[in-house]
């Protein structure tokens, strides 16, 4: 793994809850270097795996085909303390700039949803209503996104990390690349939790059907991913499906996961475990439901 302890720094600041995040040069471009989040939820862990999560999710998206952040990881001593942390491509450049989907919203003159409802009737409508972005290019990528995210159970895709860029010279807008994946793969699970939901299948089915919810909600109340894509009508969403599932690849991904030389066999058994019983247990239900 790489040191990122000594890596040029710049004034680039970053928002997001998430984790802190520094501004640096990696390889002659500009980066961004994220640190693991506290634990908020567990208390026998001082930092959470979404730096791992982040890595992990990032390389699935890739691999599908729904272009996403590059990422790589590495470690950063500080105090004397080694983290392990990810730096990921700032995907600002050649004169693009970032804005996320709840300011999308606001280009929308006459419209009366809210641009930070996550909401699932507000945000088809905000697609139909803005003129950024083509209808059909952002409601694609929101429900092959919405897939992944099912997978990997990402409990946290609100309208403030996902978006579009601009090009105020050019004034082309462009759908922006996934990024923000730290709350995919349950990273607030120490090896305690991981050891437990193995060796408990029923702790693995809540895993898969209970939680996590997504952030995306239906009459105010979140989406449960199994009993959405299980029996939705949603045309857009079943093409996703359809186009999605078959693309996810275990071998590869679980080759993935073996080569991340930090991991312990416990962390590499739950994350394969998880995305094999996810991908088995509600995309792949979905899928056969949608060749009938």
């Amino acid at each position: 793994m790489e040191d990122f302890t000594n890596l040029q720094t710049k004034n680039k600041s970053y928002g997001g809850a998430n984790g802190n995040k520094k501004s640096v040069i990696y390889n002659n471009e500009l980066w961004m270097l994220k640190f693991p989040s506290n634990a908020r939820l567990n208390n026998n862990v001082s930092y959470s795996n979404s730096t791992i999560s982040e890595y992990i999710a990032s390389y699935i998206f890739n691999m599908v085909g729904i272009k996403c952040q590059q990422t790589k990881l590495g470690y950063y001593i500080s105090n004397n303390i080694k983290r392990i942390c990810v730096i990921c491509k700032d995907f600002e450049e050649n004169g693009y700039r970032f804005s996320d989907f709840a300011s999308l919203r606001n280009q929308v003159v006459d419209s009366k949803t809210e641009g930070h409802s996550t909401n699932l009737d507000d945000i088809l409508q905000i697609f139909n209503e803005q003129d950024i972005v083509p209808h059909k290019e952002i409601t694609t990528f929101f429900w092959e996104t919405f897939i992944i995210d099912a997978l990997l159970g990402n409990w946290d895709r609100h309208n403030g990390n996902w978006g579009y860029l601009y090009n105020i010279d050019t004034n082309d807008s462009v759908i922006a690349p996934v990024f923000d994946n730290g709350s995919s793969l349950f990273p607030q699970a120490d090896e305690k939790i991981m050891k437990l939901v193995l060796s408990n299948p029923d702790e693995i089915k809540s895993r898969v059907y209970d939680i996590p919810l997504s952030a995306i909600k239906i009459n105010n109340q979140k989406i449960n991913y199994f009993d959405f894509l299980t029996t939705t009508d949603n045309q857009d969403c079943k093409n996703a499906i359809r186009k999605i599932v078959p693309l996810i690849n275990l071998v590869e991904i679980f080759k993935f996961i073996d080569e991340i030389e930090i991991l312990s066999d416990i962390q590499k058994q739950f994350y394969k475990t998880i995305i094999k019983e996810r991908k088995e247990r509600i995309l792949d239900i979905a899928y056969n439901k949608n060749q009938k």
